[in-house]
């Protein structure tokens, strides 16, 4: 339950590091072909690799090139979630924390330094307002509009939808990725090279944070923390 838990907070970085590509409604429909080639480009050792067949799966009844979206998607926002909370875990474990009081009425961060075990000493409203967060950029990152093409209807994986709609109605908030806006003049190939490099690191995180909850939970069974 605390690893589940766990899991759930670290899912709000899901939407802060989106990938670094431009904003567009260009149709992009990628086949297992296209994954064929991206998996060489990624990793030349192992290639691609699926044992479960999804490449060729059409989930929901959609098309294959909807599943691939989907899968596309789904493993780069997860990399997301694991590289926040790998770093997270270090942060917890290491016992740092914010220098002010957690709460309006003074109360301190909790001292705690097992990660897992620290979600248990954090406040109920503390809990709801990382869910209410978790739902708004589920919800965000789930638009599809004339400028932001789903990512199961042709769009890009892993892009988020710009804030702009919520900045002029709601709040003022920042878009996640490059708020100044310093990669305007970013080439493609750029773009495509730090992306991959986001999945590679998004696939060993989740490898990372798996080994420390492993160790923290099962003590021996991960030789190298022990």
């Amino acid at each position: 339950m605390k690893l589940a838990l766990l899991s759930v907070l670290a899912a709000t970085a899901a939407a802060f590091a989106p990938a670094p590509v431009a904003k567009s409604s260009t149709q992009l429909h990628e086949s297992k072909a296209d994954l064929e080639v991206l998996a060489k480009k990624l990793n030349p050792v192992v290639g691609f690799y699926d044992p479960l067949n999804l490449a060729e799966a059409e989930f929901w009844g959609m098309s294959n090139e909807a599943t691939i979206g989907f899968l596309r998607h789904s493993e780069i926002k997860h990399g997301r979630i694991a590289m926040f909370a790998f770093v997270g875990y270090i942060v917890h474990a290491n016992g740092f924390k914010f220098p002010w009081a957690m709460q309006m009425d003074g109360a301190p961060f909790p001292t705690e330094t097992n990660p897992p075990a620290l979600w248990d000493t954090i406040p109920e409203v503390a809990k709801w307002q990382i869910f209410a967060t978790i739902f708004f950029l589920e919800f965000w990152s789930e638009l599809s509009t004339p400028e932001h093409t789903h990512y199961m209807s042709g769009g890009k994986p892993g892009d988020m939808p710009s804030l702009q709609l919520f900045r002029d109605n709601v709040h003022f908030a920042l878009d996640l990725y490059d708020p100044a806006g310093l990669s305007k003049n970013m080439s493609e190939e750029k773009k495509e090279s730090r992306l991959r490099a986001e999945i590679n690191n998004g696939r060993l995180a989740q490898l990372g944070i798996f080994g420390f909850l492993c160790e923290q939970t099962i003590p021996g069974s991960v030789p190298a923390l022990s």
